[in-house]
């Protein structure tokens, strides 16, 4: 059954407001995205109302909002520009099928495993991204596709409009939160350049700018089913597959992200797997619709949350008032100052960003703070997959050195024999502090390696025992190993003769290693 509403705090009615700020604000990023993309309007605009309406019904997080992104718009551009439109849309079906089979093999899971210091640079980096977003907002393009800033008169004219939306969205609720403060603010400060006929850069001026037709209007009809006009068969898939797998991954990582910040922030909990799923429902048909595809939008989920949009309905309805504008009120849309659009956006970076970062300096390890830094800068210089896989990467390295170092030895002379008892892991960061432990030449006749305190975690832990019977055997010296797992007598080549098995005192864990897979 679908849920309407998640919680006793929210109501359908600040659901379906919430719904309908959302959707005043998503108009200029879906057109936005859809040039960064080089794609015709309509065809960002159908993504936002498709991508958003489908997660909303069988996504995974109520309250997230999806629609066409930048994250993924700066990718297809190149896929546009090389072969055209209709092999993007055939792209974004494949990407909706990849994301399909990550839910159904229960992948959306890993998420949970990305390290919180990358958490801190993701919500950093996509605050400074939305910031520099607007900052574009105040420049106009010329005849020959040269940015200019506006002149000192529009720009003072629209800090004024911008600061008095961001004063009505933190005031109001201290008096009612009967309405979305944003919604307010959005009304208020249209009614006021129209009551005072200022001459403030509307939505349509925005239009206008990006099309250089004057004329420009974001009025279109519904969503008709179009196959992708691509050849079916192996050189189109040659194209659109390696795009594909692009598109799914910045998609789902975007999205899971998203899903896990709005869990932080509502003290609840999505679901994934379900996500995953619900994502790739809906860039399947984006695709045969004529849209450019999507995922979550961090900004947009945050001013739906701020303004009580906590259940499913609040999704919908944003999607659907999405469509009604489309349809029937353009005219009413493109009226909307820009200012109060970057208002609203404004405050969704000051929520966004984790001031409480700042005063992490000198508090934190210093390789969190590494990974802060990278991520935050990725993100603003390149993109959100990078991003986060750099992240992931460094926090890796940092836990592997971390646990490499801790390999420790305890050494006990029993008669002729020497003893070494290896405490820690032993894996492919700590293997050269394992082999200067030994030294063959110096070694009594007869020497004992006991693994009790010792796991063998991957391949190369096995190589440095083989190895380590190999120098062993060249010096003439008869070594015993002890206490090693069944699975690494399985693996060890030159050493095997040497384990001594008991069969109640040796550990039983499992080794990374491709031949066990």
């Amino acid at each position: 059954m679908i849920q309407l509403l998640v919680s006793k705090t929210q109501s359908l009615k600040s659901d379906l407001l919430s719904g309908l700020t959302v959707a005043l604000a998503l108009v200029p990023e879906a057109v936005a995205f859809a040039f960064v993309a080089g794609v015709e309007p309509l065809v960002g605009l159908y993504a936002a109302f498709m991508v958003g309406l489908i997660t909303a019904t069988i996504g995974g997080r109520p309250g997230m909002i999806s629609g066409a992104t930048g994250a993924l718009a700066v990718v297809m551009v190149y896929l546009v520009a090389d072969h055209g439109v209709e092999y993007l849309f055939a792209a974004v079906v494949l990407m909706g099928i990849f994301q399909i089979i990550a839910g159904v093999f229960r992948l959306g899971k890993f998420i949970r495993l990305v390290p919180y210091p990358v958490m801190l640079g993701f919500v950093n980096g996509l605050a400074i991204v939305i910031f520099k977003a607007q900052i574009e907002q105040f420049q106009f393009k010329d005849a020959e596709g040269n940015m200019h800033w506006l002149p000192d008169e529009q720009i003072m004219l629209m800090l004024g409009l911008i600061a008095l939306t961001m004063a009505i969205i933190h005031f109001l609720p201290k008096i009612t939160r009967a309405i979305p403060a944003s919604l307010v603010a959005i009304v208020t400060v249209t009614l006021l350049v129209i009551g005072l006929d200022l001459d403030a850069r509307t939505v349509q001026d925005v239009l206008a700018d990006m099309t250089g037709n004057p004329d420009a209007t974001m009025a279109g009809g519904f969503p008709e089913f179009h196959i992708p006009m691509v050849p079916f068969n192996i050189e189109t898939l040659k194209i659109i597959i390696p795009y594909a797998l692009v598109f799914a991954a910045i998609g789902l990582i975007e999205s899971l992200l998203t899903l896990t910040l709005i869990d932080e922030v509502t003290e609840t909990r999505g679901r994934g797997n379900k996500e995953c799923i619900g994502q790739g429902v809906a860039n399947v048909a984006t695709g045969f619709f004529g849209g450019m595809g999507g995922c979550a939008m961090i900004g947009q989920s945050m001013i739906n949350i701020n303004s009580g949009g906590w259940g499913r309905a609040s999704g919908i309805s944003a999607a659907l008032f999405l469509l009604a504008f489309i349809l029937v009120g353009s005219n009413l849309i493109e009226m909307i100052p820009v200012a109060a659009l970057i208002g609203v956006m404004f405050i969704v970076v000051i929520g966004t960003f984790e001031w409480a970062s700042l005063r992490l300096w000198g508090k934190i390890p210093r390789s969190d703070l590494i990974v802060i830094i990278a991520v935050t800068g990725v993100t603003v210089a390149v993109d959100l997959a990078t991003a986060v896989v750099v992240g992931v990467i460094i926090s890796a390295l940092e836990f592997a050195w971390k646990h490499a170092s801790n390999m420790a030895f305890e050494v006990r002379e029993e008669y002729d024999t020497k003893v070494y008892l290896p405490n820690g892991p032993l894996f492919f960061a700590s293997i050269q502090a394992f082999r200067d432990q030994f030294n063959p030449k110096m070694d009594p006749p007869e020497v004992i390696v006991d693994f009790a305190n010792c796991r063998v975690i991957d391949h190369s832990g096995i190589e440095a025992i083989d190895s380590l019977a190999e120098r062993y055997e060249k010096a003439g010296k008869e070594l015993h190993l002890r206490h090693l797992s069944p699975e690494c007598r399985a693996l060890l080549k030159k050493a095997d003769s040497l384990v001594e098995v008991n069969v109640i005192e040796d550990p039983k864990y499992k080794v990374a290693d491709d031949s066990l897979a």
